[in-house]
């Protein structure tokens, strides 16, 4: 039977399906069609050959209707469904085993996660742990509060062109109440929030101290706004969104 590997966030889980070599992906596959199947990230092992298996993203919600267990989770939707004999990993520890699989010189890096409503880094040099935050108040409902402000706004956040000018923000909350402010003056939605993404990318730099490069991992590795934005102050590396299952195998 395949092992099954989550990152439970609390919007999105991504879920690695790993095979056994030699065995039959058709026999089997999960139970649930989320309709949010990829093919398109290949796993390797410590010797860089390939691992089988199927990724999933799908909304977190839907996590409990899985009648499964993990063999190895991180995220705190997981953690009342791991297997007697699996594992559970404090998401910063899976961020920093994960980055070390995917970063081949680690003597100065300094990598950041953002999910819908934290942001957390770490900071390696010399090859060796040195420093990290993890912020779950001020910079809560990050990725998520973006969410929400394209639905209501009706727009596709790969659409968004970046904004030299920024919101100031330290929350998502507040950044929305300024958002809401900018339009009612007359801005585009696309534009007050483009400059929302990049208060939110300024603060992120700034929470990390100012390097001079960063290893994005997490859903804002498809947002190029946000990339730009962040590319005005740093160098910015994307690791994607399976840095943390890269830690948990």
């Amino acid at each position: 039977m395949p092992k099954l590997i989550v990152d439970a966030g609390t919007t999105w889980t991504k879920l690695f399906e790993l095979f056994e070599v030699n065995e039959d992906f058709s026999l089997n596959p999960l139970l649930i069609d989320f309709s949010f199947n990829l093919e398109n990230y290949q796993f390797k092992d410590i010797n860089e050959n390939m691992i089988l298996g199927n990724i999933y993203i799908f909304p977190s919600r839907e996590i409990n209707k899985l009648s499964i267990d993990f063999d190895a989770a991180t995220g705190h939707m997981a953690k009342s469904k791991i297997k007697a004999e699996g594992k559970y990993e404090n998401e910063i520890i899976a961020l920093a085993c994960g980055s070390k699989k995917l970063i081949n010189n680690l003597d100065d890096a300094t990598i950041i996660d953002i999910g819908s409503r934290d942001i957390k880094w770490i900071k390696f040099k010399d090859g060796k742990y040195k420093d990290l935050d993890w912020n779950g108040a001020c910079g809560s409902a990050t990725g998520a509060t973006l969410e929400m402000l394209c639905k209501f706004y009706n727009i596709n956040p790969l659409n968004l062109v970046e904004n030299k000018d920024k919101i100031p923000l330290t929350c998502g909350v507040f950044g929305m109440e300024k958002i809401m402010d900018l339009i009612a003056n007359g801005a585009q939605p696309s534009d007050a929030i483009a400059m929302f993404i990049h208060g939110l990318a300024f603060n992120t730099w700034n929470f990390a101290k100012n390097p001079e490069k960063i290893y994005l991992s997490g859903g804002f590795c498809e947002n190029e706004c946000f990339i730009k934005s962040l590319s005005f102050y740093c160098e910015v590396i994307k690791l994607g969104r399976f840095a943390l299952l890269e830690g948990l195998y």
